[in-house]
C-alpha cells in the first residue's frame, strides 16, 4: 500500500497529469499523485456494472471513505486509499465532491444541454483543478481564473472523449453540432480570459493547471469544422504530447 501503486496508476491511465506532476517541486508530488489516482477510480467506479443501483453502491464506497477520512477515521488498507490518507490525512474529506459529481454517471443519462455539460465540467474537472491548485499555493483569489481554465481544458477534453461518451449513452443528448460549436466558444473564451488573469496564480501551481497537449490546436480544429466531435477522436502522438510537456516543465507556461 503506498505511494508507487498510485503513481503506477497515474502513469498507464493518465499520462498526461503523470507528466505533469514531474514539475511540481518533489515534496508536493505525493498529493498529486494521490488526488489524481482517486479522481481515475472515481471516475471508474460507475462503469463497473452495468446495472445503475450496483454502479452507485460502488461509488458510494468511495464516498464513505472519503466522508470517513474527514472525520478523522484512517481508511482500510487500500492501493489509493492508504497513500491517499498519508498524503492528505483529515483534508482528504475536501474531496468528496469529486465523487458526487459522478452520481449522474450511474444513471447512463447524457446531457441535455450546453449548460448542462457546462455544469458537469466544472464539477467534476473544474473541482479537480483546483484542489490540486490549491494544494500547490494558489490562493483563494485566484480561483475564478483556475476555474475558467479548468472549463476550458475539461471541455476540449469532454469534446475530445465525445465520440465514446455516445455510445455509453453519457455524451450530449439529440447530437447536435450548433451545441459542439458552442461548447468549443466556451472552451477558448475561458482559456483566454485564464490567460489574462494569469498573474493570480502562483508559478508554483503550473504543474495543476496543465490543460493537455493541443487543447488550443483542437477548439480550433473543431471550430474550422476539420473534426467532428461526434465520429472522430483525434489522436496525440508521443512526440506531440512530450513536447508539450517539454514546454511546461522549461517555461512554467500552463496558458495558451
Amino acid at each position: 500500500m503506498t505511494l508507487e501503486a498510485c503513481t503506477e496508476i497515474l502513469r498507464q491511465q493518465d499520462p498526461d497529469r503523470f507528466g505533469a506532476v514531474l514539475v511540481a517541486a518533489p515534496e508536493r508530488r505525493p498529493a498529486l499523485v494521490t488526488l489524481y489516482a482517486l479522481n481515475l477510480e472515481i471516475a471508474r467506479a460507475p462503469f463497473q456494472s452495468a446495472e445503475p443501483m450496483l454502479a452507485e453502491m460502488r461509488l458510494q464506497w468511495w464516498a464513505d471513505r472519503l466522508a470517513e477520512m474527514g472525520r478523522g477515521t484512517a481508511p482500510p488498507l487500500h492501493d489509493v486509499l492508504t497513500p491517499l490518507w498519508e498524503a492528505w490525512a483529515e483534508a482528504a474529506g475536501e474531496l468528496l465532491p469529486l465523487a458526487e459529481a459522478r452520481r449522474r454517471d450511474c444513471a447512463r443519462e447524457p446531457l441535455a444541454s450546453t449548460e448542462a455539460v457546462v455544469a458537469y465540467v466544472d464539477a467534476t474537472a473544474g473541482a479537480l483543478m483546483w484542489l490540486a491548485a490549491h494544494r500547490l499555493g494558489a490562493p483563494a483569489a485566484a480561483r475564478g481564473v483556475v476555474a475558467d481554465h479548468a472549463l476550458g481544458a475539461g471541455l476540449a477534453a469532454w469534446l475530445r472523449a465525445l465520440p465514446r461518451l455516445q455510445k455509453l449513452g453519457l455524451g450530449l443528448d439529440g447530437a447536435r453540432a450548433e451545441d459542439v460549436r458552442r461548447l468549443t466558444e466556451i472552451a477558448r473564451e475561458s482559456l483566454r480570459r485564464a490567460a489574462r488573469g494569469r498573474r493570480a496564480v502562483p508559478g508554483s501551481a503550473a504543474a495543476a493547471l496543465y490543460p493537455g497537449p493541443r487543447v488550443p490546436r483542437f477548439l480550433i480544429e473543431v471550430l474550422r469544422g476539420n473534426i467532428d466531435c461526434f465520429v472522430e477522436t483525434p489522436e496525440i502522438s508521443p512526440f506531440q504530447r512530450r513536447a508539450s510537456l517539454a514546454r511546461l516543465a522549461l517555461s512554467g507556461r500552463w496558458w495558451r
